[in-house]
């Protein structure tokens, strides 16, 4: 039996900086770790086996291991001693992974000798061991064995005969219990399991006999029952497969199980006083492979978690159950879809709150916690980890972990692990982050949420400008396969000013990532319209693909949490985009490409599909469709736009068979132009515009119902109409979005008509030529210097070039900026006032001195009065009259000061992120 001594977690709600961003922050705790998960996922140097581990027990900080091995070694690159034989058992320290003075041989004279099962008796004083040997240490047995745990030596007075393999143990004062292959025990009929007296071996009167091998054995907490797993079908004649409870001291079956499917079987039973868990294995179609709850007071189920992945050991630990499994499809769950294989998982013994509505009959099991170190097959039948044990020495607990394995997050170690409840060193990963503006006064901030293996809440701190200083922070959760967008939103910035954000990852115990990448936003100096109206019309995903860096596709929704994953790496950046004005489109090859979204959701009855597309194609291919999987071909498909081989458009659903509004035969969008497809079904029915044009309805209002994801690109299109050559898309696409509701034809056609509306047009300018003049050195140049300096006395004066582009036709400029970033050496700010004046007299980088130095315009172009010091982006508005005359010229600037404090800023020769001189320049309609 395995105790649990409950927990409890405190979270509060908190904001931090200007703008808005709500998220969960964790109240300080003894853990490092995100709470109730009790270990850390960096594992620590253990000596390993040369073979499988498949039994472990713990006493006073020792760990006990026993399998199908010869030898155990130190962990790789350690140096810490050399091989050792260990022939089926080792006896090892918690704390250091290292083996013990306790040496145990088990052997066989025929066949190979294995170690299957091991459990400590009440009193911590004697190890039993179960398997296939016939000798400890020379001692005869028949594959039960009890061994003094404090001379490390079996005790000669316990031999029960046991006729066969011994698979599962479990021990209570005066009786020991075993599951396993055998027919029969000291020449008495016992099929599958028996009990024998604890101290003796004397055989008991308790008498299970099983039709089917058993496969694990527990006690209840009260003692007064006992639960059998395994293969079978019948116990004492009563029908039941799998499962079943028995009367302790008879064996008499109280409750009985089918439920289990017929191909799957019970590998392990753990209890604590909240409840007792199964894990199961099976094979074929219809196979069950999780884990199931259920509750002592009448043995009745309580949840049942359906992941696909051959469960292989269940404990029960401080509320939280931990197994080891190779779990590869957690579809059910609404977790991970059918594709990598997660050989370590952790999930509370019960739900929080309310259970969720049975499925098919089952009450899905907890949600998985953020406990992912990772594993491999190995060797063996490759299952990967097969045991585990938690022990603890002096105030640390350790999770021991053994089975087949022979990598452990990557690193070469076979058989064995161990992770400690303290000491937790690794760093999330580096935050992938955006920025938008679609309105003056208003930047989002988006970046996908990092991954740690051991904390699933992190705080994320955001970084404007270079600052060393966040501006807020936001915390977030996130598991390895769901990193949903967050965000945050500036209201502070300035219209016609750019912004740079940096965002960093911090997990509870102060590990922190590396900054990301710094994410520019320049901010409109008018309502941008079409963003704004899908944003205002309910847009729960809107994809806009202004993206910089694979994989991530930003979310530019209100929310802000339905962030996209790129496959095969689809070509970003393309211009010109369906929107007037900066935004840019997709390119995907029609092969391999596509994007999914990184969240798995249901869809209501009620939704609206959208997106912009241009192509030349003549082999088809999906626009975009909901889907269960993610990289893998969806075996569930549907809500979804697609293009024939002739371009003809198709929106479908399957509502007990595929039914589909297709195009007039004439109606082709092949033709290497935008066009605009919306697609809605509600209790209307079904509806289908292009380029804001009805294109037909039906009357269907409902969808297959399952969890999935959303597809851009491509996925399986497999038995429907007019199915196209290719399942991907080749072409570009642009601005796709989703919502909870049913558009109407009015907003599809206002949508399409906002696309092609003027709208601002942000352009940065960076400066050709810089240089600054020295009144100290009247001699010298500067003129390639990563940095400039602007000073009354004695003077300093910097100056800048650009090369203004025209206004685009029907426009005229709407604003102008200057954006300059201090430097990094102490006191690069300034308390003086610093204008920014036209430059009349002409100048050069190599050939301007404090001698040579040009005339200087008096009316100022804009000032800045008291930079803080510390490296960060400021910004100078300037006179736009004044610029806008100057459009379509080389036009210089310089920056001057009547003060005695000096400002040093990075010039353009500088490598600094966002550091050197820019002019911000906002074009808008005439």
């Amino acid at each position: 039996m395995r105790r649990s001594r409950g927990l409890t977690a405190a979270l509060v709600l908190s904001l931090a900086g200007a703008g808005t961003g709500l998220g969960l922050v964790l109240m300080p705790q003894a853990s490092a770790i995100t709470q109730p998960v009790a270990f850390t996922a960096d594992a620590l140097p253990t000596w390993q086996p040369n073979g499988i581990v498949f039994a472990m027990a713990e006493v006073n900080g020792t760990v006990f291991a026993g399998g199908t091995f010869s030898a155990v070694r130190p962990p790789e690159g350690s140096g810490s001693g050399t091989e050792q034989d260990a022939v089926n058992f080792v006896a090892l320290d918690a704390a250091t992974g290292a083996p013990t003075s306790c040496k145990l041989s088990f052997t066989v004279g025929e066949g190979t000798a294995t170690v299957r099962s091991l459990v400590v008796s009440k009193d911590q004083k004697t190890l039993y061991a179960g398997g296939y040997f016939g000798a400890v240490n020379g001692t005869p047995v028949s594959s039960v064995a009890a061994i003094d745990v404090a001379s490390c030596t079996p005790k000669e007075s316990f031999h029960p005969g046991f006729a066969a393999t011994v698979r599962g143990l479990a021990v209570t004062d005066d009786t020991l219990y075993a599951a396993g292959d055998f027919n029969s025990v000291e020449g008495q009929t016992r099929e599958r399991f028996a009990a024998v007296d604890a101290a003796t071996g004397a055989l008991k009167g308790f008498t299970a006999n099983a039709d089917e091998p058993g496969r694990a054995i527990e006690v209840t907490p009260d003692g007064k029952s006992v639960l059998l797993g395994g293969d079978f079908f019948s116990v004492n004649g009563s029908n039941t497969h799998a499962l079943a409870v028995v009367d302790a001291a008879s064996g008499a079956v109280k409750k009985t199980y089918n439920n289990i499917p017929s191909n799957s079987v019970v590998k392990d039973i753990s209890t604590d006083e909240t409840g007792f868990y199964t894990g199961n294995e099976g094979s074929g179609g219809g196979v069950f492979d999780g884990r199931i709850g259920l509750n002592l007071s009448d043995f009745s189920e309580k949840w049942r978690d359906r992941c696909l992945g051959a469960t292989q050991f269940v404990l029960p630990y401080d509320g939280v159950l931990y197994s080891s499994s190779h779990a590869h499809d957690c579809s059910t769950e609404l977790e991970f879809p059918d594709g990598k294989r997660h050989f370590l998982l952790a999930q509370p013994t019960d739900h929080t709150g309310a259970a969720p509505a049975p499925v098919d009959g089952f009450v899905r099991g907890p949600g998985k916690l953020g406990w992912h170190p990772t594993a491999n097959d190995g060797i063996g039948e490759g299952i990967g980890p097969r045991v585990m044990a938690v022990a603890e020495k002096n105030d640390v607990k350790y999770m021991w972990v053994g089975g087949e394995f022979t990598l452990i997050n990557g690193v070469e170690q076979q058989g064995l692990t161990r992770f400690a409840s303290t000491g937790d060193v690794g760093a999330p990963t580096t935050p992938v982050a955006s920025a938008a503006s679609v309105k003056p006064g208003e930047a989002q901030v988006r970046w996908r949420t990092s991954y740690d293996a051991d904390d699933s809440k992190l705080t994320y701190r955001i970084y404007r400008n270079g600052s060393a200083t966040p501006i807020a922070s936001v915390t977030a959760s996130s598991l390895e396969w769901q990193r949903p967008q967050a965000s945050w939103t500036d209201t502070t910035v300035k219209a016609g000013q750019s912004y740079g954000y940096r965002v960093a990852a911090t997990d509870a115990a102060g590990n922190t990532s590396a900054l990301s990448a710094t994410a520019t936003v320049s901010i409109p100096a008018t309502v941008q319209a079409y963003p704004n109206q899908v944003r205002a019309d309910g847009a729960e995903l809107y994809w806009r693909y202004d993206d910089t860096v694979s994989p991530y596709v930003a979310d530019s929704s209100v929310s802000g949490n339905r962030s996209g994953v790129q496959i095969n790496a689809p070509a970003l950046r393309q211009t010109p985009g369906a929107v007037t004005g900066s935004s840019t489109a997709m390119g995907f090859n029609g092969t391999s490409q596509q994007v999914h979204s990184d969240r798995r959701q249901t869809v209501g009855a009620s939704y609206t599909l959208e997106t912009w597309f241009k192509t030349g194609t003549t082999r088809g291919g999906k626009l975009i469709g909901f889907g269960n999987n993610t990289t893998r071909n969806s075996g569930s498909y549907d809500k979804q736009i697609y293009m024939t081989n002739t371009g003809r458009l198709a929106f479908g659903v399957y509502s007990g068979s595929t039914r589909t509004i297709t195009t007039g035969l004439f109606d082709t969008y092949n033709d290497n132009k935008w066009h605009h497809v919306v697609a809605t079904q509600g209790p209307a029915g079904m509806a289908l515009y292009v380029d804001g044009q009805s294109k037909g309805t039906l009357n269907v209002t409902t969808h297959h119902a399952y969890a999935g994801y959303w597809h851009v690109g491509g996925d399986n299109l497999a038995n429907w109409p007019n199915r196209p050559t290719s399942n991907f898309f080749a072409g570009q696409i642009d601005e796709t979005a989703v919502y909870p509701s049913a558009l109407t034809q009015a907003q599809a056609k206002n949508h399409y008509d906002l696309a092609k509306a003027p709208t601002d047009t942000v352009v940065e300018v960076s400066a050709t030529e810089d240089t600054y003049i020295n009144q100290g050195a009247p001699s010298t140049a500067y003129g390639t210097s990563t940095s400039l300096a602007v000073r009354g006395t004695s003077a300093y004066e910097t100056y800048l070039r650009f090369n203004l582009p025209p206004a685009p036709l029907g426009r005229e400029l709407k604003s102008a900026s200057l954006q300059i970033k201090t430097s990094t050496q102490a006191g690069a700010g300034t308390a003086d006032k610093v204008s920014v004046v036209p430059v009349t007299g002409t100048w050069s980088g190599a050939g301007t001195t404090f001698n040579t130095k040009p005339t200087l315009g008096t009316t100022p172009l804009g000032s800045i009065t008291g930079i803080a010091d510390g490296s960060a982006v400021h910004s100078v508005d300037l006179d736009t009259a004044t610029v806008s005359l100057m459009l379509g010229t080389s036009y210089s600037m310089g920056l001057t000061s009547t003060g005695t404090d000096p400002l040093w800023i990075w010039s353009s020769e500088a490598t600094a992120a966002e550091g050197t001189p820019q002019l911000i320049l906002t074009f808008g309609p005439e």
